[in-house]
């Protein structure tokens, strides 16, 4: 089977990378067909032009954080006769304005991303979601016939994250937190369980990178004059972070209030996972999905600074909770999360489509 993975995407995006990796492991021929610019109209007319001369089965439209590939899908369905499988990990309308709030409700540009979005999700063969949770918010909220959806778990790639010994640099008790600063990730009430830890010297956390909300994060770490919080605000490569995550004793996933929050399972999830890392993160309808309490994680209230506070606390005391959950965390991603799994499951939805009679 040959694949056309077209869009305007980022190659080393996590979802991107996983999602090719793991159709090639599974023996499927996969055509990347990219444009990536500052340029978004002459991208869009780039990968249209380009992908007419291409010969594949089926084609997957891969996205790039908000600015993905719905205005590709209609004309893709016009040009060609093929299966079409978009991706809606992320949609534009959910993240700008349910989300990160950045587009008003009712405004011009809101409606644009909500019509862009509705045209991809109605016009596609097959839509992927990273949960079931996602899948039947999206088919209420678009209307489309939940049958239309696919679950493709996030994953990871182990040639990138895996365990590793490294020397750490003190005897700290070290929590680690990446990402975006967007809101679905809860920074402030990581920050304010900081604050609640400060009588236990030997607990640090690191907040490594820099978005929406991390201005709002250094002021509240200033206001409550937070002592025990580093602030790393720059990125580093992919193939790098991990030896960041490799010197913390618990990592961190998400806590938002968002409406998202109670849908998604974030990369760093995933990531901690693949390491072999205590994971705490928000308890939601989608980390119910693949996660149990206590057993691969500790899933805790989500806008709960107290909390994740516990949670840390009860890691750092309990050496054996704390290694049970890392080991059970790593046999999870080694049994559904990793490229090949993932692609295995993609794989069968792939061949699915391919081998439906067209009308």
């Amino acid at each position: 089977m040959k694949v056309c993975y077209l869009g305007p995407y980022q190659p080393d995006y996590g979802r991107n990378r996983v999602i090719i990796k793991g159709l090639m492991e599974n023996g499927v021929e996969v055509i990347e067909c990219n444009a990536y610019s500052s340029n978004r109209l002459l991208d869009y007319f780039k990968l249209l032009r380009k992908h007419l001369n291409l010969d594949y089965d089926v084609i997957m439209l891969g996205n790039r954080d908000i600015y993905c590939s719905q205005p590709l899908v209609p004309f893709v369905k016009i040009m060609s006769r093929k299966p079409i499988v978009f991706d809606a990990i992320l949609t534009s309308y959910e993240a700008e304005v349910v989300d990160r709030k950045l587009v008003k409700k009712g405004s011009v540009k809101a409606k644009l991303w909500y019509f862009l979005d509705y045209i991809a999700l109605h016009t596609a063969s097959a839509v992927l979601s990273d949960t079931d949770t996602h899948a039947k918010y999206y088919s209420y909220f678009y209307n489309v016939k939940l049958n239309k959806f696919r679950r493709v778990l996030v994953g990871s790639d182990e040639e990138i994250f895996y365990p590793r010994v490294v020397t750490k640099e003190n005897e700290h008790f070290l929590v680690l937190f990446w990402g975006g600063f967007i809101p679905v990730q809860g920074v402030k009430y990581i920050i304010r369980a900081a604050k609640l830890l400060e009588d236990h010297e030997d607990v640090k956390l690191e907040l490594r990178g820099f978005g929406q909300t991390y201005s709002e994060a250094l002021e509240l770490s200033g206001s409550l004059r937070v002592k025990n919080v580093t602030f790393v605000p720059s990125w580093v490569s992919y193939d790098k972070l991990p030896n960041y995550i490799a010197k913390a004793d618990v990592c961190l996933g998400i806590f938002g209030e968002t409406e998202k929050a109670q849908r998604a399972i974030p990369n760093k999830a995933v990531e901690a996972l693949a390491m072999e890392k205590p994971l705490i993160t928000g308890d939601s309808p989608a980390a119910r999905e693949i996660l149990k309490n206590r057993e691969n994680c500790i899933l805790v209230p989500m806008a709960n600074p107290k909390a994740i506070a516990d949670a840390v606390l009860t890691l750092k005391d309990d050496k054996r909770l704390r290694e049970k959950i890392a080991e059970n965390g790593y046999n999870l991603f080694k049994e559904k999360l990793n490229p090949k799994a993932i692609g295995k499951d993609l794989k069968l939805i792939l061949t699915e489509l391919v081998e439906k009679p067209r009308a």
